[in-house]
């Protein structure tokens, strides 16, 4: 079996992406998704997104993880199926497309650029030197004066797995203050590990920096893989509203893969992996 790829990147976080409207990758499972998703023996992502037909939407967003389990929503994904969307014809620069938290509109503003409309927040915990917010998926945010001297995946593993965010853990976010942006690191639960960025976990940084006033806020974004902008009405401490995660989004490259009995041989290989994760 041949499989025809794209690969989309948006601010670094990757996707493995299948146009899915003929249903021909439904019952791909665990184990393929985690194979493709493999930066050694697979193609390499953070994660994996089909495109499928939707009754009432332009279509459907289906994430899955790296470590092959269906995830709650991805901002960074949001913004790349957009793109993917406009390449294959099915829009021109607007969208609305369903995902797994319900109904989101993105706008394509200008090359490579797009505007993705996230679900309002309507409760955020803040503690001594973190806060906990849902922002489309649970997000971990704590302050740090140097981020630089931060171990992102030791410490990041620590907290995502404390008990009270289990069974499914919780991202965990670092930030500081830069000079011209807000400075944010990511350890993303599903990938176990640092990404170049994380749109959900983003957005919940700039969200719980915002001042003490109820207005329009609009926040630069600097991470490892690039620059995004977060924009959000804040109603109160516990309500924001209007938000749009905005940045790049661009095709990498696409290709053909074969689901041969080498292809899993090498799965066979790795099952010891894929019964590690979590």
């Amino acid at each position: 079996m041949f499989i025809h790829f794209y690969k989309y990147q948006g601010a670094g976080n990757d996707f493995v992406i299948l146009d899915n409207r003929s249903g021909g990758y439904s019952d791909f499972g665990k184990k393929e998704i985690f194979m493709l998703c493999d930066r050694h023996f697979g193609i390499g992502a953070d994660g994996l997104i089909l495109l499928n037909d939707h009754p009432e939407a332009d279509f459907e967003m289906k994430y899955f993880n790296a470590n092959g389990k269906e995830g709650t929503m991805c901002g960074n994904g949001g913004r790349c199926i957009t793109a993917f969307a406009k390449l294959k014809g099915i829009i021109d620069k607007e969208t609305d497309f369903m995902a797994i938290d319900g109904l989101h509109h993105a706008v394509i503003e200008e090359e490579n650029k797009i505007s993705l409309q996230m679900q309002d927040v309507n409760k955020v915990d803040f503690g001594y030197d973190f806060a906990v917010l849902d922002t489309g998926s649970p997000q971990y945010v704590k302050f740090t004066e140097y981020l630089g001297d931060v171990d992102v995946v030791k410490e990041g593993k620590k907290i995502r797995s404390q008990k009270e965010y289990m069974p499914d853990g919780i991202n965990v976010n670092f930030l500081e203050y830069g000079t011209n942006a807000l400075e944010v690191r990511t350890y993303e639960r599903g990938v176990e590990g640092e990404t170049l960025a994380c749109g959900t976990g983003i957005v919940a940084c700039a969200i719980i920096v915002s001042g003490n006033q109820s207005r329009h806020y609009e926040v630069p974004v600097s991470v490892k893989g690039g620059d995004l902008e977060v924009h959000f009405d804040k109603i109160n401490q516990q309500t924001y509203k209007n938000i749009r995660l905005i940045g790049p989004a661009e095709k990498v490259f696409e290709g053909d893969i074969e689901l041969n009995e080498q292809w899993r041989q090498r799965l066979s290989i790795m099952e010891h992996l894929i019964g590690k994760v979590k």
